[in-house]
């Protein structure tokens, strides 16, 4: 599963976006059922009425009984049972039906024994469908209702009554029964399609599915329209409400490339006949990988690919190959339990990245996931983190498992091991794991074990020290003499305050840039130094792939520092930009020396290197520049720094690079934002008057850039023609990102008009929540959007699912005083998210560490502008 849309992640900061990994959860808890019965087979009959918002159905499950039992307990919520059967050994029981609503849980009771043995369980029940983006729910355009789904983690049993746990995998049938105009999809193909019942009615059949988890199934019911293609004998439709099945081509030939790449990857072909993709206009997170009937957010997959972003593009390409990954990690072979959530998520986000890379070798990919490993080592450095394997019992502690540390660090990790055992080792690996545990459960243990023996290396102890642990080490290293360097481990905070517990150690792949690319060496918590190769630059992190931090001797690092351009790689500039930021943060460094390190990179011609390198200008920018003035100064120094930079890209042109695209962007939105450069501005302000009149005539990539930097400086007029886009625009990422820019508007009254807004029903519960989230990332509009957010606290409270919550809470964490840390604090104590209580705990840390950071930096980055010679505004 993916959380969240693309133009939403555009929009956020970089500290939001991870704290938006942190998903917060609902109150009930998610305890275990008994073991004593295990399901075989269902048997589901369902029949929605989209009108009423309601559905019957009828379902019979197959089960083995482990051991003589009058009661049989399994999942359900919001379900009402009619009638309860349970039929073994020739005999039929009818069962009283007990309900446990806090644990979700509800137990069947017949008057004689159940033997050992098969035995089956029929259910008649109705349920609702429910405008909650979770479990059967509404999904609406204007003109209909959708029914769809959503059950990961554990909302199976809203829809029917179910075995709801990982390892309890099962076959299905599924048949549903819909109105005649008409249709409907899951996860196998439509075996038979019959009248009736009644004139206005037809019935789907659908072929008996793989064993599976019960969160992998999938129904959906409307009048979706769909564009195919076939692949490796695989039946590929992306599908759509019929007003954007236009914007269904792009996904299509993605997901026929990426199949056969991971049959070709995996050694193991795609286990169904079809794969649907299916994009719906109501969907709270990013995408789920339902077995066969993957469903998206319509910005994840639907796309104009003439009139698209580069990132865009991406994103699509990047989320539809995350979610086909898990066709094989998660669906074929799924974690046995959700403490092991890693094994899906974090698989899926290392392996999203090879298809696309082999498809698109000019997106540099590689960059961007040094880029993803820097953001995810300073969430890792926060005061408060976990490891990536942690206790996940309730439904709270299960939906928290879905954070920045699932995904993020344990993709990077993922990342670090294959670059140390060799590509076609850690392959060999995966393909073993796989083939032992087809259609069945796994543990961390069982995928581990598998690549240690593939490889004959440690993996076991390295990747046992990184999923056990929290946190993230910090190498230090000496002098390299005689082929050998001392080097010290310890665990990495972000803030000084923090002592770190000298006893926590790693296994660690430490890979030293060498002659022929990297010499890697298994440091252990014992190791107190390692052996340099000889004639190469001193780096102790080749490709920029490990998962830790490098401090180096003064001399070494000024040596990196003169040759960053020429002895790094990209990736090796992205590492050593964050680890000197990293410093910078830890008060190891000064502010000045991470601008200095900015200005020997300012000419680097990779858009992921400079806009890495920008993100801590920004950060310096709003976190330890307290004052207007200094702003200004900083702002001049980056019009010095960069204008020449951009001024060299020229105007957009059909031949420019998608780097080029990206690289002109990232300028243009550090010059017109922090730099306030007077003609970025007024260039950014044509632009994207006409960007609005003609999508098609403007660079996608620049332009909405640019309009987003107009919307800050932007009039009524302007405010006018985006709200126009946003609800008369069939292109999602026109229509999505036309919304975030309303929130951007930086003009009192339409800033509050933008609120209002957001509150009315032209905007979906799935996006209003970003809208505050988005106007609480600017000091210019923060303190109005957070007293806005308490005034109206109760029609915002209504927008609030889980996960918008979380992303709403910790939007708060971009504030930096005491006073707001305390109003934040307070408000949120008084008036509590769902399960929220983790989310505001990190928004305070970040408030805290802000706080922190300007204490410690702001004198140090008053001297360093002084050397600079920029005068207040030049």
């Amino acid at each position: 599963m993916r959380n969240i849309s693309a133009p939403f992640w555009h929009a956020l900061s970089a500290a939001a976006v991870a704290l938006l990994f942190t998903v917060s959860a609902t109150e009930s808890s998610a305890e275990r059922l008994p073991q004593n019965v295990k399901p075989e087979h269902y048997v589901l009959t369902l029949t929605p009425d989209l009108k009423a918002a309601t559905f019957a159905g009828v379902e019979r499950i197959d089960v083995e009984v482990k051991q003589p039992t009058k009661t049989i307990t399994l999942n359900s919520a919001e379900i009402e049972f009619q009638a309860v059967t349970v039929k073994a050994g020739g005999k039929e029981q009818t069962a009283t039906v007990a309900t446990d609503k806090e644990k979700e849980q509800t137990t069947f009771t017949v008057p004689q024994e159940i033997a050992t043995g098969k035995a089956s369980v029929s259910i008649h029940y109705t349920g609702i469908l429910n405008n909650e983006l979770r479990g059967f729910y509404l999904s609406k355009t204007a003109k209909r209702n959708y029914a769809v789904t959503q059950f990961e983690s554990t909302d199976a049993r809203r829809a029917y009554p179910s075995f709801d746990e990982p390892a309890l995998k099962a076959t299905y049938d599924v048949t549903l029964v819909v109105d005649k105009g008409d249709t409907a999809i899951s996860n196998s193909e439509i075996e038979s399609d019959t009248p009736g019942p009644g004139a206005d009615k037809h019935t789907l059949k659908f072929g008996t599915t793989p064993k599976m988890s019960t969160y992998l199934v999938a129904f959906l019911v409307g009048d979706f329209q769909c564009t195919g293609g076939e692949q490796d004998g695989v039946k590929i439709r992306v599908c759509a409400t019929p007003d954007k099945v236009q914007l269904t081509h792009y996904g299509v030939d993605v997901a026929k490339y990426v199949l056969h790449y991971y049959n070709d990857y995996f050694g193991i072909p795609y286990p169904l006949k079809k794969l649907d993709l299916i994009g719906l206009p109501d969907f709270e997170a990013g995408a789920m990988e339902n077995f066969g009937a993957i469903t998206y957010r319509e910005t994840a997959l639907l796309i104009d690919e003439k009139t698209a972003s580069v990132g865009a593009k991406k994103e699509v390409a990047q989320v539809i190959a995350h979610e086909m990954a898990h066709q094989w990690f998660g669906d074929l072979v799924t974690m046995a339990w959700w403490d092991n959530l890693w094994l899906n998520e974090g698989f899926a986000t290392w392996m999203e990245m090879k298809p696309v890379e082999a498809m698109h070798p000019e997106w540099n990919i590689d960059q961007a996931e040094a880029a993803g490993l820097d953001g995810v080592l300073d969430l890792d450095a926060q005061p408060t983190t976990r490891a990536i394997r942690a206790k996940a019992d309730t439904r709270e502690e299960i939906e928290q498992m879905f954070d920045g540390i699932s995904y993020g660090k344990a993709g990077a990790v993922l990342n670090m091991v294959e670059n140390y055992e060799g590509r076609e080792t850690f392959r060999k690996g995966v393909h073993n794991y796989l083939a032992a545990h087809e259609y069945a459960n796994a543990t961390a243990e069982d995928f581990w074990g598998a690549q240690t023996a593939a490889s004959h290396k440690p993996i076991d102890k390295i990747m046992d020290s990184f999923v056990a642990q929290a946190g993230a080490p910090l190498l230090t290293f000496g002098d390299p003499t005689g082929g050998k360097v001392e080097v010290s481990q310890r665990r990495f905070f972000l803030s000084p305050s923090i002592k770190p517990d000298a006893a926590q150690k790693w296994t660690i792949p430490v890979c030293f840039k060498a002659a022929n690319g990297q010499d890697c060496q298994v440091m252990t918590p014992e190791s107190t130094s390692l052996s340099v190769p000889a004639g190469s630059l001193f780096f102790a992190n080749a490709g920029g792939r490990g998962f830790y931090r490098s401090a180096y001797p003064a001399d070494k690092y000024a040596a990196l520092v003169k040759q960053v351009e020429t002895g790094l790689k990209p990736t090796e500039r992205i590492n050593l930009i964050g680890d000197e930021w990293a410093q910078v943060r830890a008060d190891k460094a000064t502010v000045g020396d991470y601008l200095n390190l900015v200005s020997a990179v300012k000419s680097d011609g990779n858009a992921e290197v400079i806009a890495n390198a920008l993100s801590g200008v920004g950060s310096i920018y709003s976190r330890v520049a307290a004052t207007k003035e200094e702003q200004e100064r900083l702002g001049a120094w980056i019009r010095n720094t960069f204008s020449d930079e951009y001024a060299k890209l020229g105007p957009p042109a059909e031949s420019d690079s998608p780097n080029k695209r990206e690289l002109r962007a990232t300028l243009m939105r550090t010059l017109g934002g922090f730099g306030k450069d007077p003609k970025v501005i007024q260039q950014a302000k044509e632009i994207a008057e006409k960007y609005i009149a003609d999508p098609g005539s403007q660079d996608a990539t620049l332009a909405q850039t640019a309009t987003a930097i107009a919307a800050q400086h932007g009039d009524a007029a302007l405010f006018d023609k985006l709200q126009h886009v946003f609800e008369t625009s069939t292109d999602p990422e026109m229509q999505e990102a036309s919304l975030a820019m309303l929130a951007m508007f930086q003009e009192p009254a339409l800033e509050q008009r933008a609120m209002d807004y957001a509150l009315t029903d032209k905007v979906r519960k799935q996006d209003a929540a970003f809208q505050f989230a988005i106007a609480l990332q600017s000091a210019e509009t923060r303190d109005r959007a957070w007293q806005y957010v308490k005034e109206h606290w109760e029609a915002v409270r209504g927008l609030l699912t889980p996960e918008l919550g979380a992303a709403l809470v910790s939007s708060t964490s971009t504030f930096c005083s005491a006073d707001a840390r305390q109003d934040v604090e307070q408000f949120f104590t008084a008036h509590k998210v769902a399960s929220a209580d983790q989310t505001l705990k990190h928004a305070v840390e970040r408030i805290n560490g802000c706080i922190e950071f300007r204490g410690l930096q702001q004198a140090n980055l008053t001297k360093w502008l002084g050397t600079q010679g920029m005068a207040n505004g030049q």
